[in-house]
């Protein structure tokens, strides 16, 4: 899955320094936008928001305040770059759910491994289903509307499992339970089996799950 991350810098400084970093890591793709294109930003839901504290003309209280208040961005981890060290502003900056401060000079291999580890911790845990391991509806929901803004071609299988309650009945929930896992854990394989790109699994509720594609199916 492509990393989107969008960099808040007015001067377009970051971003040459973030390519460097991640040149050797293509499922990351950078984008820098001005301070007043931030909804630009929000609109296109990104994996991870960077703000350089240094390079904008607007208080960043107000754009972390912003960014939360956003209900496709509640949980979009971000990032503040600043050399206002001082403990009241990391705090103020803290007490908007923003996941790091990090204070300049930037130490380049903390950043770089701090930008990975969040990304890793956001795809292993970010609104799963404890059973299946899988994203759930907040998930699926944001990569549907995202690739749909983005005007990509792409589509949806739908898959839901029939006369799971009579199964239940009959055997149990735990049975149930290990059906669905099943059924997940078969998806995915053949995902992987057909070399498909770029797809997004998600499970919708109990016994339905989704798979989303660039691939133009006729």
């Amino acid at each position: 899955m492509i990393q989107d991350v969008y960099i808040i810098d007015d001067d377009d400084a970051s971003i040459v320094i973030f390519r460097e970093l991640f040149k050797n890591d293509p499922e990351y793709k950078f984008t820098s936008v001005k301070t007043e294109q931030i909804d630009i930003a929000l609109k296109n839901i990104p994996s991870l928001i960077v703000i350089n504290e240094d390079a904008i003309d607007r208080n960043v209280v107000d754009l972390c305040r912003k960014i939360r208040k956003d209900e496709d961005n509640t949980i979009t981890p971000v990032i503040v770059v600043s050399s206002k060290g001082e403990k009241e502003h990391r705090l103020s900056i803290l007490q908007e759910s923003i996941e790091y401060f990090i204070k300049k000079p930037v130490d380049e291999q903390y950043l770089y491994h701090t930008v990975k580890n969040l990304n890793r911790l956001l795809s292993t845990n970010r609104r799963i289903s404890p059973l299946t391991g899988l994203p759930g509806n907040v998930q699926i929901h944001a990569e549907l509307k995202k690739r749909i803004l983005k005007k990509e071609a792409f589509c949806v299988l739908y898959l839901d499992l029939d006369n799971f309650k009579a199964y239940n009945d009959v055997y149990g929930f735990l049975k149930g339970d290990e059906i669905i896992e099943f059924t997940a854990q078969t998806i995915i394989d053949c995902i992987h089996e057909s070399g498909l790109k770029d797809t997004f699994i998600g499970h919708i509720g109990r016994r339905r799950l989704c798979s989303i594609n660039t691939r133009k199916y006729v």
